[in-house]
């Protein structure tokens, strides 16, 4: 079964290029590894320049946006289906229903949110989906020490953070990643001594 990609990234068109190229380099390569790409439907920014060359390279793309966005005419009509939602949380839940991992490419405090929530869907065993943390030229590298501080600190139990997220320096790392997940393995992380044992 073809596997469905969620991949959260920045809409903005306003980046350093080097962000646009990275993001583009994964699309070719999640469409030629056989991937399809679930997004947020925007016609802007990484979104985009990825879901573009998944398209160029044979993959679909699925779209999914709210409808305050989709009324502002930033949509694409690429997608294979553009779904659009009455809210954000409505999107990201049909998002994470169609997809069967992500890769989150630098974005702003959405791609944050999205990105957290996925990696707390994990945590406490709802799903087993490969998380992976694209860090294009470090742009997550404070963002992966504060994940560390928290473990640290006992603000999360490390042994429910095992394995949650893989940080890819490369698109090549990223799909690599995804290509040799193990998608039928069970996530056991809901168990009552590890939520309140350190």
């Amino acid at each position: 079964m073809t596997k469905n990609i969620c991949v959260f990234a920045s809409s903005c068109n306003y980046l350093d290029k080097s962000y646009y190229h990275v993001a583009e380099e994964l699309g070719e390569r999640l469409a030629t590894a056989g991937f399809n790409m679930v997004y947020g439907g925007s016609s802007l920014g990484l979104m985009w320049a990825c879901a573009s060359k998944v398209k160029e390279y044979g993959g679909k793309i699925y779209g999914f946006m709210p409808e305050k966005l989709h009324n502002m005419g930033v949509s694409t009509d690429d997608c294979v289906e553009l779904t659009v939602t009455p809210c954000m949380r409505t999107r990201k839940a049909k998002m994470d229903e169609l997809s069967h991992g992500l890769v989150a490419l630098p974005g702003g405090f959405g791609t944050l949110e999205e990105l957290s929530e996925m990696i707390v869907q994990k945590q406490l065993g709802y799903n087993n989906k490969p998380i992976v943390i694209l860090n294009t030229n470090g742009f997550y590298d404070k963002l992966i020490q504060f994940f560390d501080v928290i473990i640290k600190e006992n603000f999360a139990n490390y042994k429910l953070c095992e394995n949650l997220y893989y940080i890819a320096k490369t698109p090549e790392d990223a799909v690599k990643y995804l290509l040799d997940y193990d998608y039928s393995a069970r996530n056991d992380n809901i168990k009552k001594e590890l939520l309140y044992k350190r």
